[in-house]
């Protein structure tokens, strides 16, 4: 059947993989983004901002389904309301979101606001379904540059890590939007878990490049929590199928 699906982040790392899936399995997609307007290859794009709530109800308008992917470093939150709000006067059937792993566990600041917005989908009053994946593969290799970029690259200690490629979010992002509401999903991980030196160590070698290592201390909170692997999800979880090997060998030759 073909929906009138809204996705928020189209213009993002995972939303430029969603979005043509989604268009091309027939449906109406539209894009809403900060510097959004016209029509691209099938898609609608209209411009709207969810933290300062300008557009958003416009772009909601008319959608029975929402995939909201976008995401920043503080307000997801706030965001998240703003679009809930939108989604509920315009009576949608479906509200779709990507948060992290250890939302609930991890106590940064990043972590709070996605708690906050899956708080907000769950208590929308609106079919649901959110899923928790874990950072992606992509994202690692930016944070690898440039942690690598010193002379002495930091280690945390017992910080461990457990990367997803985006893809296998984008396929599963899909497999979710097109079905029915289903609450609270499995996890998504990657397949391999990682200490925070393996990865770094792999990644260099991948670039050819020699950086001595120094070992320190993630302190407070934070820092027991991911000690702990409250970041990780070991049991129940989704694997995807794609390693941070196979990544550096693909995204850095």
């Amino acid at each position: 059947m073909t929906k009138s699906i809204l996705v928020t982040g189209g213009t993002g790392t995972l939303g430029r993989l969603v979005v043509p899936m989604l268009r091309d399995a027939g449906n109406n997609v539209r894009v809403l983004s900060r510097t959004g307007g016209g029509t691209h290859e099938g898609v609608e794009y209209v411009t709207a901002d969810l933290l300062k709530n300008e557009g958003v109800e416009a772009a909601v308008a008319g959608m029975d389904t929402v995939l909201h992917l976008a995401g920043g470093p503080k307000g997801d939150d706030e965001a998240t309301r703003n679009l809930v709000r939108a989604a509920k006067d315009a009576d949608v059937r479906h509200l779709v979101y990507i948060s992290v792993v250890g939302a609930d566990r991890v106590p940064l600041g990043y972590f709070k606001a996605k708690l906050g917005a899956e708080q907000a989908v769950a208590e929308s009053g609106l079919p649901w379904t959110t899923l928790r994946a874990a950072q992606f593969n992509q994202l690692m290799l930016t944070v690898m540059g440039k942690m690598t970029k010193m002379p002495v690259v930091p280690v945390p200690g017992g910080v461990r890590l457990q990367p997803v490629d985006v893809r296998d979010v984008a396929d599963r992002m899909v497999e979710l939007t097109l079905g029915e509401p289903a609450g609270p999903v499995p996890d998504l991980v990657g397949p391999k878990v990682y200490t925070m030196g393996e990865a770094i160590g792999s990644y260099l070698t991948a670039n050819g490049k020699r950086r001595p290592k120094l070992p320190v201390r993630f302190p407070g909170k934070a820092g027991r929590a991911y000690r702990a692997g409250e970041n990780l999800t070991l049991e129940g979880a989704t694997v995807g199928t794609r390693t941070w090997e196979a990544a550096l060998t693909e995204l850095v030759g």
